[in-house]
């Protein structure tokens, strides 16, 4: 396998100069755990990993990169289903204190060939820990055992200056109840998280992109839900966050459109809850900056939701399309808490202090737990949807 030259831009993108040569088969499969392993572990920085196209690679353990700027990618970089598939929950790890640089490109991983029940542990793909500039791109994560299809982690509040693009995400958990999963789950200073799809049908049954503090992170261009709610572990401190420019498309009718139908039956009954949920309070649970020109389209219990926030900066966003908001209150939700009506934007005003909130913002006495809302017991309210541009 021939190495490349590589050269990074600002914004730790890579270029490529060369191509490699060869890929290492996924065959015999009972060793290619350790063939893929002894490759990465005695081949040093900017060595480059490559899977053949169309291979199923049954791994039995993470595949662990193990220097810096090393590469794990599809040879040739497809970005359709020929790229290499994974099978294993936590496929790839590059966590490890040496792993600056790392790249994760044009692969799939699915967490769950088997068909296992839900499991403890890591998510389909960790990244970060205590390293800069890594990169994961046209990567499709999707049927993690465990919390998340794709986790960027702390590494001990080191972790900084990390790319997601371009990545497809999901199906991510189960709608049973407490076996969610995250689509991207980030936890590193300075990240930029962009272009990437986190659909509502096949993508997330918890958040779309969580932001765990992240401070500095810009999360731009997604299709799915975004959560900034998580204390733990940077203790709330989302400062120089921003959340700008995305599209979030709730659920949409699944019925034949028609010349007299605005609304009709979704058949799999789906809606994005909240499609941007600010505060902790909101996702059952203070100190917590800009959230902008977002764009909302489909069916959902709560467009924005604010609580329990100080210092936040929500403006611009828009509803746009055919969008309808038809949260119902569920077996789940609090009896002592009341239930505000489903709508586009709502804030608890009593735990928000400091912000700057668009007019249109609805305030409420109580805006905690609104996850517990689900959708109607059938009926026409789904929206006909379409490119919401």
């Amino acid at each position: 396998m021939t190495s490349m030259r590589r050269e990074r831009n600002r914004e730790g993108v890579t270029a490529r100069q060369d191509k490699t040569t060869a890929c290492i088969p996924p065959d015999p499969p009972n060793i290619v755990t350790d063939r893929l392993n002894l490759a990465l572990s005695s081949s040093g920085p900017s060595f480059i990993l490559s899977l053949c196209p169309n291979a199923l690679y049954m791994i039995q353990a993470p595949i662990l990169f193990a220097a810096p700027d090393q590469e794990i990618g599809t040879l040739g970089y497809p970005t359709d289903d020929s790229r290499a598939t994974r099978c294993h929950t936590t496929a790839v790890d590059g966590t490890c204190p040496k792993c600056s640089g790392a790249q994760l490109r044009n692969i799939q991983v699915n967490g769950n060939c088997a068909g296992a029940p839900p499991a403890g542990g890591e998510a389909n793909i960790e990244m970060g820990g205590p390293n800069s500039k890594q990169l994961i791109e046209y990567v499709h994560s999707y049927d993690p055992r465990s919390w998340s299809c794709l986790h960027i982690a702390e590494g001990g509040f080191l972790c900084n200056n990390i790319v997601v693009q371009n990545n497809d995400i999901g199906h991510c958990g189960s709608d049973a109840f407490q076996q969610w999963a995250d689509g991207i789950s980030v936890s590193c200073r300075s990240a930029i998280v962009r272009n990437n799809v986190v659909s509502l049908v096949t993508g997330t049954t918890d958040g779309g992109i969580v932001l765990f503090g992240s401070p500095g992170t810009m999360v731009n261009t997604l299709l799915g839900g975004i959560n900034m709610v998580d204390v733990i572990p940077w203790g709330g401190n989302y400062v120089g966050t921003v959340v700008q420019n995305n599209t979030i498309v709730g659920g949409l009718a699944t019925d034949s459109d028609s010349a007299i139908q605005k609304d009709c039956q979704n058949v799999d009954d789906v809606i994005i809850k909240i499609g941007i949920a600010i505060g902790p309070q909101t996702w059952f649970g203070r100190l917590f900056l800009a959230v902008l020109n977002n764009m909302l389209t489909g069916a959902f219990g709560y467009g924005i939701v604010v609580t329990s926030a100080r210092n936040f900066n929500v403006q611009g966003n828009k509803l746009v399309g055919n969008i309808s908001f038809i949260g119902s209150r569920g077996p789940n939700c609090s009896a002592s808490n009341p239930t505000p009506a489903s709508t586009a934007f709502v804030v608890g005003l009593a735990n928000v202090t400091a912000s700057t909130l668009q007019s249109d913002f609805q305030p409420v006495q109580d805006a905690k737990g609104l996850t517990c809302v689900q959708p109607p017991p059938g009926g026409n309210f789904w929206p006909y949807g379409g490119n919401p541009s």
